[in-house]
């Protein structure tokens, strides 16, 4: 039986978003492993012109390709690109489910201004070169315009009212210290999705990009023992 897996990014990111975890799981596996760059997204942003619907064809485009190649669908979704793939779950057959900062809430105000009294104390020191997280968002902030992020908004909205109807099995992870997706996001998914497996796993040290946390490797293990509960294939004897 060949695994097939889709790895969606989140608003205004790309694929670098979730390298690390996909990066896991090609050394881990054979699973044939697709992570398409939405419209606009990637290393230069160009928002203007697209909408909730393009984001959402694109990814669908790229299940409908995939399941042509194998026998076994999961799919990944990391922020924005969780929402999409709850959406996708509804639609086709999905054997497996992993939200990643999915943003069905957004903005953590505590965090958030910890991670600005982080910027506040480099710069003051004159550290900013070494904030990973000013160099993330600065180009983000300047770059995203307000129809971009409305059209954001019309996907949380879009999906929100279905979350009891998905049941595939389902994998959540969330940072408790990310600034942009609050824990209570994770916990709400939790209670809402239908879904009669599920399992919340979280990183005390994660931020929003939670495939860089420091804990990567143990939650990446975790995720990765629920993606092959129903496989065929024992990985774990593989060496």
């Amino acid at each position: 039986m060949k695994t097939g897996i889709l790895c969606i990014h989140g608003f205004t990111g790309g694929p670098y978003e979730i390298r690390p975890f996909v990066q896991y799981i090609e050394e881990k596996t054979d699973w044939l492993v697709k992570v398409p760059t939405l419209p606009g997204h990637g290393p230069t942003l160009s928002l203007n012109e697209f909408t909730a619907e393009n984001w959402m064809m694109e990814a669908e485009q790229a299940l409908r390709l995939l399941r042509k190649q194998v026998d076994r669908v999961v799919i990944v979704g990391f922020s924005m690109g969780g929402l999409i793939a709850m959406y996708l779950s509804m639609r086709y057959k999905v054997d497996r489910l992993v939200l990643l900062s999915a943003a069905a809430k957004y903005i953590s105000a505590g965090q958030l201004l910890e991670d600005i009294k982080d910027i506040t104390v480099d710069a003051l020191q004159r550290k900013l070169a070494t904030n990973t997280f000013y160099h993330l968002y600065e180009y983000k902030l300047t770059h995203t315009p307000i129809r971009a992020a409305i059209e954001f908004l019309r996907i949380v909205k879009m999906v929100e009212p279905y979350y009891e109807s998905i049941t595939v099995p389902v994998c959540i992870v969330q940072g408790q210290k990310d600034g942009i997706v609050p824990f209570s996001s994770a916990q709400y998914l939790y209670e809402r999705l239908g879904s009669a497996e599920k399992q919340l796993i979280t990183s005390e040290c994660g931020k929003h990009l939670i495939c860089y946390s420091n804990d990567c490797d143990d939650w990446f293990e975790k995720v990765f023992h629920f993606l092959v509960r129903n496989e065929k294939t024992n990985y774990y004897d593989c060496g």
